[in-house]
């Protein structure tokens, strides 16, 4: 049985960073971000720990290739997917944990 996947981006406070990521439990990777289970990583060095905008797919290998597709493209592109979709750049993880 194949699972699906997420494509999430985070970012920080001041929103000056962007981190996109992938995974097939969301809840959980974003709770590993907000209390930097992995204190070396980027998102723990940049304090990015909002959520902001996630995507999910029915199959993981769409996911990866959503991710790839959104890595490459410009932080101007990811700023725009955000303000389509959460204008406001709330935190988009309280709301994903009550569903």
């Amino acid at each position: 049985m194949q699972r699906g996947g997420c494509v999430y981006i985070v970012t920080n406070q001041t929103h000056s960073v962007l981190y996109t990521g992938i995974t097939s439990d969301i809840i959980g990777r974003i709770s590993d971000h907000k209390n930097k289970t992995y204190p070396q990583s980027f998102t723990a060095k940049y304090k990015c720990n909002k959520l902001v905008y996630y995507l999910f797919y029915p199959r993981i290998e769409e996911a990866i290739a959503g991710e790839k597709a959104l890595k490459g493209s410009s932080r101007q592109a990811k700023i725009n997917l955000v303000n389509g979709l959460n204008p406001a750049w709330a935190d988009l993880y309280d709301d994903l944990i009550k569903e």
